[in-house]
C-alpha cells in the first residue's frame, strides 16, 4: 500500500471514526474542545522543545562538532507539531510521544547510528576531484578556516595521471 494513500486516506478515516466514537461517549463539544485543548498544549510544548533542542545544536557547533542528533530531533519535531495540529487523536498520541524526549532522543540516536542520516547528507560528490572546507578553534575561541583540494590517482579523462605537480617522475 503506498504511504501517500495511507497518509492521506486512511489516516483521516480511521481518525473521524475515533472522533465519532469519543463523540458518542462524552458529548460533541466536549470531544472538539478536547481536540483544541490538545493543540493547544502540544504547541506550548512544541515551542519549549524546539527551544530546547535549537541551544543544544548551537551547544555543539560551538564546540566544533555536527549536531546529527539534533538535526534528527528538529525533523521529528516539526513532525510532531504537523501531527499535533491535524484533528485527531491517534495523530495527537503520536505527536505527544514524538515530543517527549524520553521517546524522541533514543529514536533520533537509533536513525544517527544507523547511518541514515549519513545517507541522507551524502548528495552529490565523489569522482576525480573533491575539496574539503575545514574551521578549527583555538584554545581562546577562534576560529580559522582552511581548504585543500585533492585529486585522485586515477587517469583523468585525457589519459594523465592527477596532478603531478613539479615532480617529473610522477608523469606519465
Amino acid at each position: 500500500m503506498p504511504i501517500a494513500l495511507i497518509v492521506f486516506i486512511v489516516i483521516p478515516l480511521v481518525e473521524m471514526l475515533v472522533l465519532f466514537e469519543v463523540a458518542e461517549v462524552i458529548g460533541g463539544w466536549q470531544t472538539l474542545a478536547l481536540v483544541v485543548l490538545t493543540a493547544v498544549i502540544g504547541v506550548q510544548i512544541l515551542k519549549q522543545q524546539g527551544l530546547s533542542t535549537l541551544l543544544r545544536a548551537n551547544q555543539r557547533l560551538q564546540e566544533g562538532q555536527l549536531p546529527a542528533q539534533e538535526i534528527v530531533e528538529g525533523f521529528m519535531l516539526a513532525a510532531a507539531g504537523a501531527m499535533l495540529l491535524t484533528p485527531g487523536f491517534i495523530t495527537d498520541t503520536l505527536g505527544f510521544l514524538f515530543l517527549t524526549g524520553p521517546v524522541r532522543r533514543p529514536l533520533a540516536s537509533r536513525i544517527v547510528s544507523t547511518g541514515m542520516l549519513k545517507a541522507m547528507g551524502s548528495g552529490q560528490g565523489g569522482g576525480q576531484f573533491w575539496s574539503h572546507r575545514e574551521y578549527r578553534r583555538d584554545a581562546d575561541g577562534n576560529i580559522y578556516e582552511g581548504e585543500y583540494s585533492r585529486t585522485d590517482s586515477e587517469r583523468l579523462s585525457d589519459g594523465k595521471k592527477g596532478d603531478s605537480g613539479d615532480d617529473p617522475s610522477m608523469e606519465k
